[in-house]
Parts: structure tokens; sequence; C-alpha cells
């Protein structure tokens, strides 16, 4: 396919995006859902269900790059990345339905094994999907919006999967082992209706130049790109942000709030804010440009999120539903905009040295993705450690954990993320690459293959 904008149907914005309403789905459950279910509801250990994700997200860190760079080297008929997207559909429906339909009686074992499938299955999907995303076009803007659909559809997928457990509740199944089978057969299903359409209709969207590199993984080739080292590691700290309330968001809701039953309306909340925000983030990008739009999402959601140790109180829902709308639309901006200035950081890459290697980048960017999630699951033993029980609740929503516990909960959920996005703002707020500079990168590219040509 033409890297020209203009070449991007709606159809083929829209067949391409499908697919992140399936992944998505596989975001949030296994570090937000599965997590309180397997230690709630299934008897295992929190401090040993955190061990499993945090050691997961350090197996992540040896095949994010593998993949990423056998993804940038794949040839075949089908191309290089949509044969690997193909290929891990199957693996991962075996690993969804391992997690979220378990026998009766498990062990961290099953858990720590299911987890590590999954997440191999889910890198196997997400790396050649998010490259194929970065290659179908070569515009500043356009790539915003190739973004914004994808992740749109992402929250999309997002919504429901959240949305299960409170509408099954709302018939009046509460049993939490079928609101996971639910949610289970439901990814599957989506995943393999969303990704048929999208092989169908997109073209693989390989853009080597002639006689283009065989691209290469050389970490000090990579680590020379400074605009990328300096996006990698603001998004680190604003992921770690974002993920310590995410990880923590159900029991902060059932054990601070005092409203165990209304997780589920307040993650729709959540994310249907964000998905709702996510147009006027793409405006507001293309008048102060990707960087500094990004850098005013975080000053709104730090704003917000500084006030919740204040307003929030017990069995008080309209104060905590309001901080949730407001921050998913700060969040809106987090989901569309870091993974545009990804692409325009491999324009630099593919200029000084010649190779397109989308796939090793996002690679890198996948593991500081799953890191930060790995991070915030550290959260589980600091609780444990000051002496927090998830199962300590009655049948009235009261907590049984000590003001201290809830208090480290508090600070946790909504003191530490605002310190980190300050963090992340200081280091996105002069960032290097802007529409001008992008231009100017990809005139040099499209000269440097017409030459070759």
């Amino acid at each position: 396919m033409s890297s020209n904008a203009t070449a991007l149907s709606r159809w083929t914005l829209t067949a391409y995006g499908l697919p992140a309403f399936a992944f998505a789905m596989l975001l949030l459950p296994p570090y937000v859902l599965l997590p309180v279910f397997y230690s709630q509801n299934m008897g295992l250990a929190l401090n040993l269900v955190g061990y499993v994700v945090v050691a997961c997200r350090v197996f992540d860190a040896f095949t994010d790059p593998i993949i990423g760079f056998l993804s940038d080297r794949t040839r075949s008929r089908f191309g290089r990345r949509k044969i690997w997207i193909a290929t891990a559909v199957p693996f991962t429906i075996f690993t969804v339905l391992m997690l979220f339909v378990p026998p009766a009686q498990t062990d961290i074992t099953w858990f720590a094994v299911g987890m590590a499938g999954l997440t191999l299955a889910w890198t196997m999907l997400l790396l050649p999907y998010s490259a194929w995303g970065a290659e179908l076009s070569s515009d500043y803007n356009t790539r915003t919006t190739i973004v914004g659909v994808r992740e749109g559809l992402g929250l999309a997928g997002t919504l429901v999967v959240v949305s299960i457990p409170a509408a099954m509740t709302g018939f009046g199944i509460t049993d939490p082992r079928l609101h996971m089978n639910a949610v289970g057969y439901t990814i599957v299903a989506a995943i393999v209706i969303t990704v048929a359409v999208a092989l169908m209709s997109v073209p693989d969207a390989e853009r080597a130049s002639p006689g283009a590199q065989a691209p290469s993984f050389r970490l000090r080739e990579i680590f020379a790109n400074k605009p990328f080292v300096r996006l990698l590691a603001a998004y680190l700290v604003n992921s770690f942000a974002n993920s310590l309330p995410a990880t923590l968001f159900i029991l902060f809701v059932g054990h601070v709030l005092g409203l165990p039953d209304m997780y589920g309306p307040l993650l729709l909340a959540y994310f249907l804010s964000a998905m709702l925000a996510i147009p006027a983030w793409l405006v507001v990008s293309r008048v102060i440009g990707k960087h500094r739009t990004w850098c005013t999402s975080m000053i709104l959601a730090s704003a917000i999120f500084s006030l919740t140790p204040f307003v929030v109180s017990p069995s008080e829902l309209y104060p905590f539903l309001i901080i949730t709308i407001l921050t998913g639309i700060a969040a809106g901006a987090d989901f569309a905009i870091p993974s545009s200035i990804q692409a325009d950081v491999i324009d630099l890459d593919t200029l000084n040295t010649g190779q397109n290697r989308a796939g090793v980048f996002f690679a890198i960017w996948g593991v500081v993705t799953k890191m930060s999630f790995a991070l915030a699951a550290l959260s589980f033993p600091l609780l444990e450690a000051q002496g927090f029980n998830a199962s300590a609740l009655d049948a009235s929503g009261k907590s049984g954990n000590s003001p201290e516990a809830l208090m480290l909960l508090t600070a946790l959920y909504a003191m530490v993320p605002v310190g980190l996005k300050a963090i992340a703002l200081m280091l996105v707020w002069s960032f290097p690459l802007g529409r001008a500079e992008q231009a100017a990168i990809r005139e040099q590219i499209e000269a440097r293959q017409a030459s070759a040509g």
C-alpha cells in the first residue's frame, strides 16, 4: 500500500482498527480482573499472584524484542506482519480459555502457566499489529488518526469487557466464575471475527525501499536515537502512573469507597469517557502538536487525581464518579498520542540507518508497556506487607482492613501517580520532534528511496 495519507479509505482505517477491539480485551483483565478473581475467589495468595504478574513481565522483556526482530525480517506471500497475527490466534484462544474458564480447583501453577502463555500469545498479536499500523502512512497527522481509530475501537472493546460482569450482575448472575467465563468466551469470539476482517481487507503495507538493508537488532543503534530514548522514558513513567490506579481500581472501589458492586459501572464510565474524548484530543493535536497535547492531558489528570483523597468518602458514589470521568477524558490522549509519536521516531531511525525496524521499536515499546503493569503489580506485596487483606469485605461493603492499610492503598492509587506524571511531563514538554521536523525527515527518506530506485 502507498504510504500516502489519501490512500487510506475509511474502510481501510476501520478494518485495520477492528482487531484492537478484541486485543484491548486482553489488556485490562490479566492485570485488573484476573489477579483479584484468583485471589478473592480461587483462594490464591495475593502476594503470589503479584509475583506471577511481575515474572511474566520479565519474561516479556526477552520475548518482545525477539518477536519484533523476527517480524521485521519475515518474508512470506502474506507479508511480514499478517502472518504473525494469523499464527498467534489459535495460541491466544487456548490460553484465554485456560485463564478465564479454569477448573473448579486450581493453584498458582495453573495461573502462572496461563499468564505466561497469554503473555507470549498477546505479544505475537500486538507487536506485528502495531508495526503494521505505523507503516500505513507517513503523514504526521494521518498517523495520529490511524492510532486514534485503533485506540478508539480498543477502548470500545475495553468497555464491552468491563461491562460484562456488571451486566450479568444486573440480571441476577453474581457468580464471579461465570463472569470470568463470559469474558473469556467474548474475547475468543471477538478475536476470531475482527482478525479475519483485517487480514482479508488491509494489505500488509510493507515499505521496504529499493536496496534497503535487512533489519538488524543493534541496541546501540536503536538507543542512539535520542528522541526515542526520551519518548520511551516518558512513556514508561506515565504508563506506570496509569497502571497503578488501573491495577488497584477494584480494591480501591471496594475497600476505600465501600461500593464493591460498582466497580463495573465505574470502569465503564472511565473507558467511555476516554473513548469519547479521543476525537477532541486529535483535533487539539493538529493545532498544538502531539507532544504538547500529551502534556496537556497529563496536567489535567494530575490535577484531578490530586483531589481524590480529599473528596472521596465511603459510600459516596458521585464525587468519585466525577473524578473517574475527568481522568478518563485525560486518558484519551494517553491512548492516542504516544504511539503516533512513536511512528515519527521510527522515521528518524530509518533515515539514519536505511532500515525499517518498526517491529523492533514496537517490541521495546511493548516491553515498557508491560513493565509498567509489572511495577504496578508490586503494589500487591506492599499492601500485604501492611496487613491488607483483599477478602476482608463484609456483606455491606465495609472493609475490615486497618486505617494504615487503607491509607497506603489510597496513596498508591491516587498520590503516587501524580508525582510520576510530573516526571513524565518534564521529559515530554520540550520534545524535539514535531510536525515540521517529521516532514523534513520524510522528505529525506523519500528522496533517498527515489534515487535508489
